[in-house]
């Protein structure tokens, strides 16, 4: 069974959560602040990481941050767990790259639904890889998780070279931000569209005359040409 990492500094949060996940058959490992929840994650490699915000020493967001630019863990979902409910804090934990966000006090019913949800569509996404994509001025490698924009390496985050691939995989077709918002991030919450919008403004950014792929539609939502 996979096995799930929980950084979360509450103990009877953290013994609450590992109980229940057991229970389902999953295999459990935790860890109670920052720097230990980095160090488990690249040792173990877990199927997910179930991510608190509020933690001592290194906070939450700066632990998402550091997993998305590790090669060893960036392909790692997250699901954020936290006291913090302000919309802004959940579009940068999920600009971050994490892939889901529930609010304490939260129904461990709900709790396990989401994590099978979230294991569920990365298994999903084992398939094939199609290979390099490649334009005049851009080229996409899935294999290596790079880009090159005009032969030039851009640095993109986990969630902006998904948004980029899956567009130029289906180049010509229309998708709207609410079906991005469900492909890249796999949310079933409500969070804001202009989530969107912020990775394709920073993405024509990182990857300049080579932009011009990325076409807003207006009123629809963004196609890539």
């Amino acid at each position: 069974m996979p096995e799930i990492l929980i950084i979360e500094d509450s103990r009877d949060i953290v013994e609450s959560i590992e109980y229940n996940l057991k229970k389902e058959g999953y295999r459990v490992a935790k860890a109670y602040d920052g720097q230990q929840g980095l160090k488990a994650a690249e040792e173990k490699t877990p199927s997910l990481i179930i991510l608190d915000l509020m933690l001592p020493g290194i906070d939450g967001l700066e632990v998402c941050r550091r997993l998305k630019k590790n090669d060893k863990t960036a392909t790692i979902p997250i699901l954020i767990l936290t006291a913090k409910g302000e919309e802004s804090d959940k579009i940068v934990g999920l600009e971050l790259g994490a892939d889901d966000y529930m609010v304490k006090p939260f129904g461990m019913k709900e709790l396990l639904a989401r994590v099978r949800a979230i294991l569920r569509r990365y298994e999903n996404k084992k398939e094939p890889v199609s290979g390099i994509i490649k334009f005049s001025d851009l080229e996409i490698d899935p294999d290596r998780h790079e880009v090159k924009a005009l032969n030039k390496p851009i640095e993109l985050t986990a969630k902006e070279f998904q948004l980029l691939y899956h567009l130029a995989q289906n180049q010509g077709r229309a998708f709207s931000r609410d079906r991005l918002l469900d492909i890249v991030w796999g949310i079933d919450v409500a969070i804001e569209t202009r989530t969107v919008d912020v990775h394709m403004r920073r993405l024509r950014e990182k990857i300049g005359k080579a932009g011009k792929h990325l076409v807003t539609l207006r009123g629809v939502g963004y196609k890539f040409v």
